[in-house]
């Protein structure tokens, strides 16, 4: 499936092709961190299908506790988060924040992990009411 996507500003955009079965959502604490909220929703974009338009992001290198390093990349502007890859010059693939891209509704979640770490009052949401406007 070919994707649109761009940094709230618009200052970056890009576009690639990803499989919509790769759409997942992580509960660890490091994505609750570094989104700003429970979980983080990716999909995966093999690196030969993902094309930066325009813009240079900003990059922070990530190193968890295992030693793995991973290379997240942001708006200078806005503070968008746009990707994370491995932390090489040719990383294989890049996870592509779901909210930054148009077709985010076509691209429901098909898996979680670190599930151990997600915030219990999350499994509720779904129950919450809800409108339109605050």
């Amino acid at each position: 499936m070919d994707v649109h996507g761009s940094c709230h500003c618009g200052r970056i955009t890009y576009e690639a092709e990803v499989d919509p079965q790769s759409v997942g959502i992580c509960n660890c604490t490091d994505c609750q961190m570094l989104t700003g909220s429970a979980f983080r929703v990716t999909v995966a974009a093999p690196s030969a299908h993902f094309r930066l338009l325009t813009g240079e992001p900003t990059t922070y290198i990530k190193t968890a506790d295992s030693g793995a390093k991973r290379r997240h990349a942001f708006c200078p502007t806005c503070g968008s988060p746009v990707y994370a890859c491995a932390a090489t010059d040719a990383p294989a693939s890049f996870s592509l924040r779901v909210g930054c891209l148009k077709e985010k509704a076509q691209l429901p979640p098909r898996r979680q992990i670190w599930c151990s770490s997600a915030l219990e009052w999350v499994k509720g949401i779904g129950g919450l009411p809800g409108r339109d406007r605050q």
